[in-house]
């Protein structure tokens, strides 16, 4: 049976999780731009890494690990904190936010077979049952983008890329599952996963030729330090926490509810007006939130 304060505790994780990467579509929009794709991502997760090593030297915890683990913790920087997001920033070019959120929100499907291929982690019928609404709250939500997607090579082009981006995020999922059960602790494997993602993007940027620049204006650092010190250190800390806690299933959850934040901030600074689909689909969302998170032996 779980304890009180270890369940208070995942639900704050929970709701860490899902409140910073909400926030953090607003972030992203000022790291696009000036400073090529790659080269931002290389920024946020060197600083990100360096950050949380220093951190782990201040506080005694354990750095030296095999070279096995070292090969682990690097496939999780390739899947969870690099390549997903390339591909995520090129069909973030090719399609509307919307239809990227519809897509990411597969990832808890996605997370249920990965984990069942590779962790043998059993089916849960009300994960899959909760994350059906969820994922037709999203499409609810965004009806008017999902509607009106002209059928292009263009549009094509993005809806695979988020795929195999939301696929990509999945095994990073499941790889850091596999590290925690291996006792590789979270905070350690994201200083190295971190750094391994850094120096991927970082060799990638130097082949395809694009030159490190910086952006001087103030949204750019401002959305850079949010971005390092929210959407990755604490995002990622929390959200990988509750995937070896919980299970990927149902942790994956979250990315349903991270474009229903974006809205609700939308609403406060930017007067999106809410139509009685999209609060259909928001009460669909929650529906499936509290399916998936229920306490229940299916």
């Amino acid at each position: 049976m779980t304890s009180p304060s270890l369940l208070t505790n995942s639900v704050s994780l929970y709701l860490s999780a899902v409140l910073i990467w909400g926030s953090s579509w607003f972030a992203i929009k000022f790291q696009l731009g000036v400073v090529a794709a790659e080269v931002s991502l290389v920024y946020r997760f060197g600083i990100a890494a360096i950050l949380l090593l220093l951190f782990c030297v201040f506080s005694g915890r354990r750095l030296k690990y095999s070279a096995s683990q070292h090969g682990f913790i690097a496939l999780q920087g390739l899947f969870l904190f690099s390549s997903n997001y390339l591909v995520f920033y090129w069909a973030t070019g090719l399609l509307t936010s919307g239809i990227v959120a519809l897509m990411f929100s597969t990832v808890i499907l996605m997370n249920i077979v990965n984990g069942a291929l590779f962790m043998r982690t059993r089916v849960r019928p009300r994960v899959i049952l909760g994350a059906g609404f969820g994922i037709a709250g999203i499409a609810a939500i965004f009806w008017s983008e999902v509607s009106g997607v002209d059928d292009t090579a263009d549009t094509w082009r993005g809806l695979w890329m988020c795929l195999l981006a939301t696929y990509f995020a999945s095994i990073g999922n499941i790889i850091s599952a596999r590290n925690q059960k291996n006792d590789i602790p979270v905070i350690q494997t994201n200083a190295w996963g971190m750094a391994y993602g850094a120096l991927i993007m970082t060799i990638y940027a130097l082949f395809s030729g694009v030159t490190f620049d910086y952006d001087p204006a103030p949204a750019y650092s401002l959305s850079l330090i949010y971005l390092v010190v929210f959407g990755s250190i604490l995002a990622f800390g929390s959200y990988l926490t509750l995937v070896g806690r919980i299970g990927a299933d149902k942790a994956a959850y979250a990315a349903v509810l991270f474009p229903v934040i974006a809205l609700g901030l939308s609403t406060l600074f930017e007067d999106y007006q809410w139509t009685l689909r999209a609060l259909f689909g928001f009460a669909l969302v929650l529906l499936g939130n509290y399916i998936v998170l229920s306490r229940s032996r299916y």
